[in-house]
């Protein structure tokens, strides 16, 4: 079986779940799944995104509303898994609950 690529269609996004560390702030070790049991949502990164083409800039354009690689706050079980890579998720925009911005403090 070869490489797999999706292609959302419609207001959807392909996202992959950002995998926590089983380590509290603090320095403690949680069980396997302890943490993901406690949280209500989880961090996305949007790594595929609906497109059309765009006769205006002749190529494909995002339709999706929501930028490329950008990290998102979803639901723990909004969207659909992929068969073959449990981390990825189908997703509706309308699930998406928030756009994440890493920013440095110093």
């Amino acid at each position: 079986m070869g490489i797999k690529r999706v292609s959302p269609l419609g207001m959807r996004v392909l996202v992959e779940i950002r995998k926590d560390t089983n380590q509290t702030e603090a320095g403690l070790f949680l069980p396997e799944g302890a943490k993901e049991a406690m949280n209500e949502s989880v961090i996305a990164e949007v790594t595929e995104v609906a497109s059309a083409y765009d006769h205006d800039i002749r190529g494909e354009a995002n339709i999706s509303g929501v930028p490329l690689h950008a990290l998102v706050l979803i639901p723990k079980n909004a969207g659909v898994r992929i068969p073959w890579n449990d981390s990825l998720r189908l997703v509706d925009t309308k699930d998406i609950l928030a756009i994440i911005h890493e920013m440095s403090v110093s």
